[in-house]
């Protein structure tokens, strides 16, 4: 049985980029349908598992306060705040992606971000400043570092819960367990899309989609057709409804590839994590990411990474990658006694895997690696540490000399028990490619023109991620994107209409 319904705007997905989009396209004067794949229980895709870091350009404290106004005078007197500008941050973003990242849509995402942060804050999304992983104290006051100082109030769990209740306020209709699979497409513009919804085949007429339902990382023969085939042993760190369903239909009706279909968002996360995304704990807390203090080591007991090349914040989505090229997909994350207690909070979880003993011979024993040369290894590494300050909220230089890899900062001996080995496998995020997509949403075809009703946001926008990405980027630039496209779907729609109506 087929049924027919009607609507200005069609959003395809139901995260951070799809809802700014809706709520943006809705704000333009535009009736407005919501399709998400799972269910009420799984809804909010790959946003809902995130810790809500958020990266955005700002100028100085007072921007933050703004954004954030329940920062009190005497908070902000003990902050140390340095500012993060469009060019720190457009700078940043070059330098991770080997200067590849599309410099008219990087520039966007840029020159967008705290215009969109500030009208997220209007929409009733809360922000607070991200105490625990971005700052440091320093004599009674609280230095910020890494250009990351916002998260979203109660991680991406709270910023999924604020932005449906302001779909709801907005009377924005959103439907669950329906998957669109076919654009349709007359005289070259876009006229509807087909929904699979309870075992319905149903029409959406509309002027224009949205596709905001994430890039293919949950599709596992995609992965390992466009990214390898060691990836097939990923985990899926976020939704398992992320499987290219809307890269497929954009290509169907002739839009253009774009950006690293080969790369991807991946990190180091808990070698015992869910294969995919579990909606009853999420918080992004299977994450293992104060590797820059640690040593990682694989089953062969060697060293594969410069694990203090940068700042977290610009490593951790290309190190991925790096362990799962280890022999079955594992390494070992060794600490001591020293460091132990500067480790972020999700080593303390009780979901955290990790090997603790008093020597290090007897924490080798109870790992399944060859034993000599992980020993051989420490050894080695603790004689190449050179002497200086260290430095663990900062770039210290504090290094090693004579041993590949190096460690270029904060190298520590590994020396004082107990000893801590947390074994971590890779968790990919998102991919890279998607779709070309001009600054202002609209999808393009293979001349580089748009295609009438047609637009796109968030992961399924390729051209700006290439090999890494800057912490934080993919929110802000879903919630950038989303926002473009759900204003350039209501500005298309009023044009038709004033055709239409002549």
């Amino acid at each position: 049985m087929s049924h027919t319904h009607n609507y200005d705007v069609v959003v395809v997905g139901a995260g951070n980029a799809a809802l700014c989009a809706a709520i943006a396209a809705k704000e333009g004067g535009a009736s407005v349908l919501v399709l998400e794949k799972g269910s009420i229980e799984k809804r909010g895709g790959n946003s809902y598992f995130t810790d809500g870091a958020i990266r955005v350009a700002y100028n100085n404290l007072d921007a933050i306060r703004k954004i954030i106004p329940k920062l009190t005078d005497d908070e902000a007197a003990n902050i140390v705040m340095p500012e993060y500008t469009e060019q720190d941050y457009y700078d940043d973003l070059m330098r991770v992606t080997s200067g590849k990242s599309d410099p008219q849509l990087g520039q966007q995402l840029v020159s967008k971000s705290y215009d969109t942060i500030a009208w997220m804050q209007n929409q009733g999304i809360n922000f607070e400043l991200n105490y625990d992983n971005q700052s440091f104290l320093q004599d009674g006051k609280r230095h910020f570092w890494g250009g990351l100082p916002i998260k979203t109030e109660n991680k991406g769990v709270g910023l999924i819960k604020k932005l449906f209740e302001r779909a709801q306020e907005l009377s924005i209709e959103i439907w669950y367990d329906s998957r669109a699979i076919k654009l349709n497409k007359e005289d070259e513009q876009i006229t509807g899309v087909v929904v699979q919804k309870e075992n319905e085949s149903i029409t959406v007429n509309t002027f224009g989609v949205i596709l905001a339902c994430g890039s293919f990382e949950a599709n596992k023969n995609w992965r390992s057709e466009h990214i390898g085939e060691e990836w097939e042993a990923a985990i899926v760190r976020g939704t398992e409804f992320n499987t290219g369903d809307g890269i497929t239909m954009a290509l169907e009706v002739g839009a253009q590839k774009y950006g690293e279909w080969e790369g991807c968002h991946s990190i180091g996360t808990d070698y015992n994590a869910p294969k995919v995304g579990d909606f009853a704990k999420p918080g992004d807390i299977f994450k293992k990411h104060s590797y820059p203090y640690s040593i990682m080591l694989n089953k062969d007991g060697k060293r594969f990474v410069d694990e203090g090349a940068d700042l977290r914040n610009y490593t951790y989505a290309k190190y991925g990658r790096e362990i799962l090229k280890q022999p079955g997909h594992v390494a070992y994350q060794l600490y001591d006694a020293q460091v132990r207690p500067m480790l972020r909070k999700e080593y303390d979880l009780e979901e955290a895997t990790f090997f603790q003993a008093d020597t290090l011979e007897e924490l080798v024993n109870l790992l399944p690696v060859d034993k000599k040369q992980f020993l051989d290894t420490v050894s080695e590494y603790n004689r190449a540490v050179e002497e200086g300050e260290y430095k663990p909220a900062e770039k210290d230089g504090k290094g090693t000399k004579g041993i590949t890899p190096l460690k270029s900062n904060w190298a520590l001996r590994i020396e004082q028990g107990p000893f801590y080995a947390f074994p971590v496998t890779c968790g990919i995020t998102f991919s890279f490619g998607g779709l070309h997509v001009d600054t202002t949403g609209h999808v393009l075809d293979a001349r580089e023109e748009p295609i009438n009703g047609l637009f796109a946001a968030g992961e399924m926008i390729g051209g700006i991620f290439y090999e890494n990405y800057p912490g934080g980027s993919g929110l802000m630039s879903g919630a950038v994107f989303g926002k473009l496209a759900g204003a350039s779907a209501a500005n298309y729609i009023n044009r038709e209409r004033t055709e239409l109506a002549k």
